[in-house]
């Protein structure tokens, strides 16, 4: 009995130190949001619940209400940055080692609330870097922070990203997304200027390919001006991976490119004509809407 009430008392210790930097979004029309103090000045939260861009504004956790801008979204990973004067808002702190399955975490919302269970998966079937969860996220949860035993945050809770599951973005993910936009006053949005559609591979290509997988996605338009027609890559190639990733249908894609990648030159594995083939691709970062 001790050491269940020991174990009850710093799960609530842990849900007090993280509280300190939990916050609440205003920035959709039902009912707000959670955000973390990531970095002085700039809250971390689900991108799919910030709804406007404008009129913004943050609970914090002493009762204060501070206007906020966005900073900048990743809505491949459903992230958003918001910057505000944050006065003497605490900073959550960041764990210093990743998570594992089996680990005991809490998801925190605004209030602060709780939600507790274990880490039950890492990665998904999409070649997303995610973390799945074995616990409920309630209503407002979405861009909360997920903290281990300790109170320290190992990830950024959403429902958003993934239907009927419960995932949490990992601290490191987030952190290099906060990276990019110190690095860039923005986070740009990876782009190659293809359209694809998945598609089958043979026993026979397989076998030419020198893989296993099965399925793969094959070009059904390329851009004009865009980073894949500066590569050479023509309707009807077959792409089979990007940077040393297997890519099997159009969604793996787009999410294994990242913001920091823009600018980069990454090795593309196809199959042109049923022979394998590799080109260099420089990824672009995708033009904004006039």
């Amino acid at each position: 009995m001790d050491g269940l009430i020991a174990l009850s008392n710093d799960l609530a210790a842990a849900v007090e130190h993280a509280g300190r930097a939990v916050v609440g979004v205003n920035a959709r029309r039902r009912f707000g949001s959670t955000g973390v103090h990531w970095r002085p000045g700039l809250i971390v939260t689900a991108d799919h619940t910030v709804e406007v861009d404008e009129d913004i504004t943050v609970t914090t956790a002493d009762g204060r209400t501070v206007a906020a801008t966005v900073a900048g979204r990743d809505p491949a990973i459903d992230i958003a940055i918001l910057k505000l004067d944050a006065g003497a808002l605490a900073v959550a702190d960041i764990a210093s080692e990743p998570p594992r399955i089996g680990h005991i975490v809490l998801a925190i919302g605004r209030g602060p609330r709780a939600s507790w269970g274990v880490i039950s998966a890492i990665g998904d079937d999409r070649g997303a870097d995610v973390l799945s969860l074995d616990l409920t996220l309630y209503p407002g949860f979405s861009g909360g922070p997920l903290v281990d035993a300790r109170g320290h945050v190992v990830g950024v809770a959403t429902s958003g990203a993934a239907r009927h599951f419960q995932i949490a973005i990992p601290a490191a993910t987030v952190s290099r997304v906060l990276d990019e936009l110190g690095r860039r006053g923005r986070i740009p949005r990876p782009y190659l200027g293809v359209g694809t559609q998945p598609v089958r591979l043979s026993e026979a290509l397989r076998q030419r390919l020198g893989t296993d997988q099965r399925s793969a996605i094959i070009v059904v338009d390329v851009q004009p001006d865009s980073p894949a027609a500066a590569a050479g890559l023509l309707i009807g190639d077959v792409i089979v991976a990007l940077g040393g990733t297997h890519i099997s249908d159009p969604r793996e894609l787009r999410a294994v490119l990242r913001p920091h990648q823009v600018g980069e030159s990454v090795a593309v594995s196809i199959a042109r004509g049923g022979e394998p083939r590799e080109v260099r691709l420089t990824v672009g970062e995708r033009p904004r809407r006039a």
